[in-house]
C-alpha cells in the first residue's frame, strides 16, 4: 500500500468502541471528525459484549501481538484515570475445559507458557487460594488456567468517557442517523449520504458498525465474508460473591459488572436464539434459566441467580475469525474496523487506525489484517 494525502476532514460512521476510539484519537491529533450512529452510542454490539481483556489460547501470531498492545492501552488508561476502576478491572482469567478426551488444558498452558503469556495451571483444590468465588467441584480433574493479566471492561462506560473528552476537542456528534451510504464517487470515498439530508463531505471515511460491515461494504461491491453469529448477553440481579476475575467454562462465560450484578454468555445459548423474519428475536425462558442455573453451578455456594435484562443481536465475526482493519486497496480514503475482539483491540485499533489515516502511511501492526486478503 502506499501513502494516502492526509485529511483534513474525516467522518466516522458507527459509534461502539471501534468507532469512538477512533474518532478520539483522530480528534487529538488535530482533524475535524464527525460521528454518525444510526442511535445512541454503544447500543450495539458494544452494548452487548461480556468484554473479556484477553489473548488466551493464542499462538504467537500478529492476531496475538496486537492483542497485547490492546491490552496494554487498559492497562494505561488505569494508571492514568483513577475514575475507571469500578468498570475496568484487572483481576484475572479461569477457563477450563470438559472433562473429555478432548481435553487440552495442560497443552494450551503450556503453549501459553512458552510465548510469555502469564499462565498458571492449577488443579480444582488449589483454585480457591488463587482466586475466589469459583466452585472447585465444577473444574474439571485436569485443572484450569489462571492467566493472571486478564481482566475485563464496561463498553459503555468507556464509550462514554472517551466521548466527554471527544466533544471536549470539538469532535461532533450525529446520532439516529438511520440508514447511511459511503460516497465513492470517482473511485474514492468523499463523504457519506445520510437518507433525507444532504450529503455530508470529508476526506476519509471509517466504517466502523460492526456486524453490518459486510452488508455495507458489499454495497460498493467490496466483498468480506462473514461468519456473524447472534449473541445472548445475560444479566443478573445482583448478588453477593467472591468472584473478581473472569470464567471461561465449558457451558458458561461469567464476569463481574460494576452494580454488583453478573453478565453471562455462552455458545450453546446462542444457538437456541430464533431469529424471525420481522428481524426481531426471540429467547426462550427455557435457554435463559439453563444459563443462569450453569453459571450458579460454577460459583462458590451455587447463589440463586435471578434475571436482571438481557440483550440479543448479532456479534461481529469476519469470515475468517481475524480482524479487518485499515484502509480499502480499491477505495481510497475508504478505512475499515470489523473485528470479534471489540474489547481488546478497543483502544490500539483507535489508536493506530488515526495514526494511519493522519499520516497516509500504512501501519505495520495492521499489515496482516487487510481486506485485500479475500481479494
Amino acid at each position: 500500500m502506499t501513502a494516502s494525502p492526509k485529511p483534513r476532514q474525516v467522518i466516522v460512521v458507527g459509534a461502539g468502541i471501534f468507532g469512538v476510539s477512533s474518532a478520539l484519537h483522530l480528534a487529538r491529533l488535530g482533524l475535524d471528525v464527525t460521528i454518525v450512529n444510526d442511535g445512541a452510542p454503544a447500543k450495539g454490539a458494544s452494548g452487548r459484549s461480556l468484554s473479556w481483556l484477553n489473548s488466551a489460547r493464542r499462538a504467537d501470531t500478529a492476531y496475538h501481538r496486537l492483542r497485547m498492545a490492546g491490552i496494554d492501552r487498559y492497562r494505561t488508561l488505569v494508571a492514568t484515570r483513577p475514575e475507571t476502576a469500578s468498570w475496568l478491572r484487572f483481576d484475572g482469567g479461569l477457563t477450563w475445559d470438559a472433562d473429555e478426551d478432548e481435553n487440552q488444558i495442560v497443552s494450551i498452558c503450556q503453549l501459553e507458557q512458552n510465548i510469555g503469556y502469564d499462565a498458571l495451571l492449577l488443579s480444582p483444590a488449589e483454585v480457591a487460594a488463587v482466586t475466589p468465588g469459583v466452585n472447585a467441584g465444577a473444574i474439571s480433574p485436569q485443572g484450569a488456567i489462571f492467566n493472571p493479566g486478564e481482566g475485563w471492561v464496561d463498553l459503555p462506560s468507556l464509550v462514554d468517557l472517551l466521548l466527554i473528552e471527544f466533544r471536549a476537542l470539538g469532535g461532533k456528534l450525529i446520532q439516529d442517523a438511520g440508514r447511511v451510504r459511503i460516497d465513492t464517487t470517482g473511485g474514492r470515498a468523499r463523504g457519506v449520504v445520510i437518507a433525507g439530508d444532504a450529503p455530508i463531505e470529508a476526506g476519509s471515511v471509517l466504517l466502523a458498525v460492526g456486524p453490518a460491515t459486510p452488508a455495507m461494504l458489499a454495497e460498493i461491491d467490496i466483498y468480506v465474508p462473514d461468519a456473524t453469529p447472534i449473541s445472548l448477553l445475560l444479566k443478573t440481579k445482583s448478588i453477593k460473591t467472591g468472584l473478581r476475575a473472569v470464567l471461561n467454562t465449558p457451558r458458561v462465560a461469567v464476569r463481574p459488572t460494576p452494580d454488583g450484578a453478573l453478565v453471562l454468555d455462552s455458545a450453546w445459548s446462542e444457538e437456541e436464539v430464533v431469529a424471525n423474519s420481522d428481524g426481531t428475536y426471540t429467547v426462550h425462558d427455557k435457554t435463559v434459566q439453563e444459563l443462569l442455573d450453569e453459571a450458579s453451578a460454577v460459583l462458590e455456594g451455587n447463589p440463586r441467580l435471578q434475571l436482571a435484562a438481557y440483550a440479543v443481536g448479532p456479534k461481529p465475526i469476519p469470515g475468517d475469525g481475524e480482524p479487518v482493519l485499515g484502509e480499502l486497496e480499491t477505495v481510497p480514503g475508504l478505512h475499515v474496523a470489523f473485528s470479534h475482539s471489540g474489547a481488546t483491540l478497543g483502544l490500539i485499533v483507535g489508536e493506530l487506525l488515526a495514526r494511519e489515516i493522519v499520516s497516509g502511511n500504512p501501519h505495520p501492526m495492521l499489515a496482516a489484517f487487510r481486506a485485500s486478503r479475500f481479494s
